[in-house]
């Protein structure tokens, strides 16, 4: 018999005696045909395996997972005051997260992470078979695999997730480093309070960096991440606080297992309690209005986009310095907002608003900023606006400027001492637009030197003198000391401009006056110093800061006269005098603008500068409206609240700081340091001359041309001891001629309309339409 016949006649003898077993023994497979079935289903399975793992991409990352809000800090670079952006995560590196809590998150969530392939076959069986039993859902999922699922994919409960989940987690592993893999995971890990990412736990339950993080605490946000919400000890049931606790022991307890903690030191580590849930830290209160400063800052001065900022995850460490922000608060509720009654005044105390910035003169630091009581309640930031005059405070722009051009338009020099003309509504000459702008209250000064005019704000004086130094020196000088050329109301076309129809914000302001205070370097005020941010992949972007050089503004002795002079504007006889309750060396003016829409005192200190102006809004319109009755004073000027709160501020501000002397070089001979004592009015003939006098200049007098109608003016009240119809002086002064008051019915009625920088039909300015 052959071997072909033998085989045939085998199959033949298990065929018959197949047939001969009962029925559903026949309908049972053989092990032939079994084994052959699992062979090829593994096959196909391996191969259908094999095509997944190639067909299945790593996908790009989800919106939600690369989220990430900016974070705003003080000064000191640690305390908080904002954080924006509609997620709560701020990416760190490996590197800033310690090892123990490192090691305490592998422990509690995957303790073969640093020998497996990304997935854990065992781990997933276990967690199937416990799912089975009815021990709940248990996903045995990896760090790796949790990783993905934040980071590429959904917190979707499906088998098309998971399966992507467990191919993309292979691939990442092969593609990344375990801690590039471990960093992922506690940034894009929720931890309960609305935290995402480790960084942002670490400030929600301890209140500190992740840098900073202890064994215990480490262990702590590590036993959180199974259950974040309910394992919060603070808030948990009594049985959810034991599970918590439990949980933190079992991260422990790996930790020794796994040999990255002693016995020794797992038995001496205590449950270290977390700190109560925190408000998140939005923008309400002042906070909007810093963010909105820094944002200001970043974007004008190119250092990056409003898309890149916009985006998020940036650090962001302020200039602020959290004490003087909250001085500059505190000041404006006690001098200006205790004295309103809405209910008794609601037509005159409602509306009011300060606009306040405060600059260090020797490097441009933006110290603090008021632009406004709450951000929540009004989000417009008044510090940063453009759209209210400055009036009075622009004189010492025109005196710089005279003194740069060292001669009037006949030729001769122009020093402060040089002697004006102070009659009231004395027509303006050589100007390009007809100007009699009215002195506060109507009064004639007669005689008077540039100095006593700054002292006692004299409207006409300023006025010559703006158009005799020259109107287009002037604006150069204006934007040379920090005023943007892009305000308006500074149009050299329009002889108005000298007395203050500029539109800079609080902070332009504080930052023209540092320059003066910096002996007239200038430094474009600045907010941020430093700005870093963690990408995914743990590299850090640090875009370079611009450089702070100051610049030559204006001369030295230019800067130090100017400064000499408002020195006197800071005593009893200047509009100033409110300041002199600081206690110390200060120099600044004063600025009321025509029918009382804006005041304003800008002043500083050898060591720090400060502009505060007050204004009323209509809140639906934008209008301005007078401040004349606010607070019940018939009208409100720069030396009133805006004065007293600048002088309470400031008095916090350099509260424990030593007292510093102007140190000035006006060309005078005084080269050294100054003794802070208010300066004399200079002395002076006694006989009124036309401007300017020929007695100081040797200048001939001008003609002046005939009455033309007035523009309307910048204002200011006189100082406490300044001559007025209410407050006349009984006996002549021997430095400086006595004013005298004129009536004024035969004089054109004064437009009721504010100033603007656009000229109107008589060719004068008029003010901004609001």
């Amino acid at each position: 018999m052959t071997l072909s016949t033998r085989r045939q006649a085998k199959r033949a003898a298990r065929r018959e005696a197949r047939r001969a077993l009962p029925l559903w023994r026949r309908l049972l497979p053989t092990w032939r045909i079994t084994l052959g079935t699992l062979t090829a289903l593994l096959l196909l399975a391996v191969g259908a395996f094999a095509v997944l793992y190639v067909i299945v991409p790593v996908p790009d990352p989800n919106a939600h997972a690369t989220a990430q809000n900016n974070i705003y800090l003080y000064a000191d670079g640690t305390t908080e005051i904002a954080r924006t952006g509609a997620v709560n995560r701020t990416d760190v590196t490996i590197e800033q997260i310690p090892l123990p809590t490192q090691q305490a998150v592998v422990s509690a969530e995957d303790r073969t992470f640093y020998q497996n392939r990304g997935i854990d076959l065992r781990g997933m069986a276990r967690a199937g078979w416990n799912t089975l039993l009815g021990k709940g859902m248990q996903g045995g999922s990896t760090i790796t695999q949790q990783y993905v699922k934040n980071y590429y994919l959904t917190q979707d409960q499906t088998f098309e997730r998971k399966g992507r989940e467990l191919f993309i987690a292979l691939k990442v592993d092969q593609q990344r480093s375990k801690n590039e893999i471990l960093a992922g995971y506690l940034n894009s890990s929720y931890f309960g309070r609305g935290a995402y990412g480790i960084q942002s736990a670490a400030h929600a339950y301890y209140g500190v960096d992740v840098s900073q993080l202890t064994l215990g605490q480490g262990a702590y946000l590590a036993s959180l991440l199974q259950a974040p919400s309910l394992y919060d000890v603070r808030t948990a049931t009594p049985a959810n606080r034991e599970k918590a606790l439990a949980r933190w022991n079992y991260a422990l307890d790996g930790m020794v297992q796994l040999g990255f903690l002693t016995s020794a030191d797992r038995t001496a580590t205590t449950f270290p309690e977390p700190i109560d849930p925190q408000p998140a830290t939005g923008l309400a209160g002042q906070a909007g209005y810093l963010v909105g400063v820094a944002d200001d800052y970043l974007i004008s001065s190119g250092t990056i986009d409003a898309a890149t900022l916009k985006a998020g995850g940036w650090r962001i460490t302020t200039t602020f310095d959290k004490p003087r922000q909250d001085a500059f608060v505190k000041a404006v509720q006690s001098e200006l907002t205790s004295e309103l009654d809405p209910k008794a005044r609601p037509a005159t105390d409602t509306d009011v608003r300060v606009a306040g910035a405060s600059v260090e003169p020797a490097t441009g630091r933006v110290i603090a900023v008021y632009g406004g009581p709450d951000y929540a309640k009004q989000p417009f930031n008044d510090a940063l606006r453009q759209d209210n005059q400055i009036g009075s405070t622009f004189k010492p722009v025109d005196l710089a400027a005279g003194l740069i051009a060292q001669h009037s338009v006949d030729g001769r020099p122009i020093t402060t001492e040089t002697r004006y003309d102070g009659t009231s509504e004395r027509p303006v000459t050589g100007g390009p637009t007809p100007y009699a702008p009215p002195n506060e209250d109507d009064v004639d000064y007669g005689n008077i030197t540039l100095r006593y005019a700054m002292v006692k704000s004299v409207n006409s004086v300023y006025a010559q003198e703006g158009v005799d130094a020259g109107l287009g020196r002037v604006r150069d000088t204006a934007v040379k000391l920090g005023i943007p050329d892009s305000v308006r109301g500074m149009d050299p076309a329009n002889t108005s401009m000298t007395l203050g129809t500029a539109t800079p914000s609080a902070l332009d302001l504080a930052g023209a006056y540092a320059t003066l205070a910096n002996h007239g370097q200038a430094h474009t005020p600045w907010s941020v110093q430093k700005l870093e941010r963690v990408n995914p992949g743990g590299a850090i972007d640090v875009p370079k800061m611009p450089d702070h050089k100051a610049t030559d503004a204006v001369g030295r002795t230019v800067a130090d006269s100017v400064t000499d002079v408002l020195r006197d504007v800071v005593s009893p006889r200047g509009t100033g005098a409110a300041a002199l309750d600081l206690g110390r060396p200060a120099a600044g003016k004063t600025g009321t603008t025509d029918a009382n829409l804006s005041a304003w005192f800008a002043g500083y200190t050898p060591e720090l500068t400060t502009t505060v102006g007050l204004f009323r809004e209509n809140p639906k319109t934008h209008a301005k409206e007078p401040l004349a009755g606010t607070a019940g004073l018939t009208r409100v000027n720069g030396g009133a609240f805006p004065t007293r709160i600048w002088t309470d501020y400031m008095t916090a501000a350099l509260n424990g700081t030593p007292t510093q002397q102007f140190d000035l070089q006006t060309g005078r001979g005084d080269q050294g340091p100054d003794t802070w004592t208010p300066t004399a009015a200079p002395s002076t003939s006694t006989s009124p001359t036309s401007t300017p006098s020929t007695a100081t200049t040797g200048a001939p007098a001008p003609t002046a041309p005939s009455h033309a109608p007035s523009a309307p003016a910048a204002t200011e009240q006189p100082g406490p001891d300044a001559p007025s119809p209410q407050n006349p002086q009984p006996t002549p002064s021997q430095e400086q001629p006595t004013p005298s008051t004129r009536p004024t019915p035969t004089r054109p009625a004064r437009p009721s309309n504010p100033p603007t920088a656009t000229t109107g039909p008589t060719g004068t300015a008029t003010a901004p339409a609001q």
